[in-house]
């Protein structure tokens, strides 16, 4: 539920060390249907800190793919806000001001224990059946120690210390959450070199900027109660804390959490295979929410009218390919004809099926009403509409063998002579004279009758309806295929 007290202020953080993915994208919608729906504010924040895996190109990869999804935000890359920078890699002094002032006030403490040692004391709690974690060996060094450590030339890391006893919270979408501290050791804020941990970046920035809810993926939750403790040493009122949401996992067809290994890709591959950037939305808004009926069919405004924390389910969601593509072709046959043809045209002109001329546009523009209630994704109108625009059909080897069988040959040859003195060329025309030739005087079922034509004018068994087909063709060229065919 928004907190009527303070503006509803909401963040997506990713780490884009490639392109973003369903998980980063289904955050980003709720964060920004969440954001849209109270009246607050979308910070855009990127945690970059890893620069050798976090590049310039991942990150304005990034901000394109939110760009052509339609998930505006209020502060960060591009348009600044008044608690930026909004990239980490530009905030490393302020992380090290915070981790000093820790150390000061007793909030953290140097430890200088080895990786080496950090392991084997780790094989030692699991030979033990101990939850294998921090034991707390640098907490209370003395002096001379500390002298020792250093005289060895250990540089040390940072690690916050947790006190006993427990943190509560209360999640949006799981209720009441407890962790026993004995299972949430002593962690380490800065490493070795300086460089800060999630845990102290992502909190200090969540403070510093005013973050007021924070929703995230359930594999996050365990990482909550350090970041609580932060805000406890950064001194925070608790009515001040961030309110927690962790949304549900996606899961692959196979039951297992979404990933590269079940099948999970880059937004940049549904973009690049034909998939709205308003299909794509609605898709994802549905893994683990629900506007409250059986609609799957909703657009980005009804999204921001009807999106609460409280209607996201905190069972696991399951990502199916079909149920995309059926609401893809859904809002494929929703598109006014330009908006089609402004869609249809980078596919056809990136796979070279078009020049870009004037008339080529023409063709096309005339060709997407008959294919537009027959494709599930923008790329199969190259497929649909190549046949249009080359001068040599190319047969896909089953419809070549199957033109070549003498019964194909000859209602070919059939389909020929009785279209060659057809006056008035148009659909109607072409499909009442076929029919009359091949289903009544020859007494063909329409599959066979059709489908040699289809193959001899189009080069496929399958493409947009056939007589419209040779319409926009035109008497020529369609009797110049027959005719190849024939030969």
């Amino acid at each position: 539920m928004a907190d009527n007290k303070r503006e509803v202020r909401v963040r997506f953080a990713p780490s884009p060390t490639g392109d973003l993915h369903v998980g980063n994208i289904r955050t980003a919608l709720f964060d920004w249907a969440y954001a849209r729906h109270t009246g607050g504010k979308l910070i855009f924040r990127i945690e970059d800190t890893d620069r050798e895996r976090v590049t310039d190109e991942y990150i304005a990869r990034a901000i394109e793919t939110l760009r052509w999804l339609g998930l505006d935000w209020d502060e960060g890359p591009e348009v600044g806000g008044p608690y930026g920078p909004y990239l980490q890699s530009q905030r490393l002094e302020i992380y090290t001001e915070w981790a000093q002032t820790f150390l000061r006030n007793g909030d953290a403490y140097n430890c200088y224990c080895s990786t080496e040692e950090l392991e084997a004391r780790r094989e030692k709690q699991r030979e033990l059946n101990q939850a294998p974690g921090y034991d707390g060996k640098c907490r209370d060094l003395s002096a001379a120690e500390i002298a020792d450590f250093q005289a060895q030339g250990r540089l040390p890391v940072i690690r916050m210390r947790m006190p006993d006893g427990e943190t509560r919270f209360t999640d949006l979408i799981r209720g009441e959450v407890a962790f026993e501290h004995k299972y949430v050791p002593d962690f380490v804020l800065m490493r070795a070199d300086g460089s800060p941990l999630y845990t102290l970046a992502v909190a200090v920035d969540d403070v510093l900027m005013k973050v007021t809810h924070v929703l995230r993926g359930e594999d996050l939750l365990s990482s909550t109660p350090r970041q609580i403790r932060v805000y406890q040493a950064m001194q925070l009122d608790p009515a001040d804390y961030p309110v927690f949401a962790h949304l549900p996992f996606v899961m692959g067809q196979d039951n297992a959490k979404l990933s590269k290994r079940n099948g999970e890709v880059s937004i940049a591959w549904y973009r690049e295979q034909g998939f709205l950037p308003e299909a794509i939305c609605n898709y994802l808004a549905l893994l683990g929410w629900s506007p409250g009926d059986d609609r799957e069919n909703i657009s980005m405004q009804e999204l921001v009218e009807l999106f609460t924390v409280e209607r996201v389910n905190s069972s696991p969601a399951r990502f199916d390919m079909k149920k995309l593509e059926a609401i893809n072709g859904d809002k494929i046959r929703a598109l006014t004809i330009d908006d089609f043809l402004a869609r249809a045209l980078p596919f056809l002109l990136k796979d070279d099926v078009i020049s870009g001329s004037d008339t080529e546009i023409a063709v096309v523009k005339s060709a997407l009403p008959i294919i537009q209630e027959r494709i599930a994704r923008m790329n199969e109108v190259t497929a649909m509409l190549k046949f249009l625009f080359v001068e040599q059909l190319s047969f896909e080897p089953e419809s070549e063998a199957k033109l070549g069988e003498e019964p194909s040959q000859h209602v070919v040859q059939r389909a020929l002579d009785a279209l060659r003195d057809l006056q008035n060329w148009n659909h109607a025309e072409i499909e009442a004279k076929l029919r009359a030739v091949l289903l009544d005087e020859m007494g063909l079922k329409p599959r066979l009758a059709f489908g040699p034509v289809r193959i001899a004018v189009t080069g496929s068994h399958i493409s947009p309806p056939l007589f419209e087909s040779m319409e926009l063709l035109g008497k020529e060229r369609s009797l110049a295929r027959l005719q190849a065919a024939v030969r």
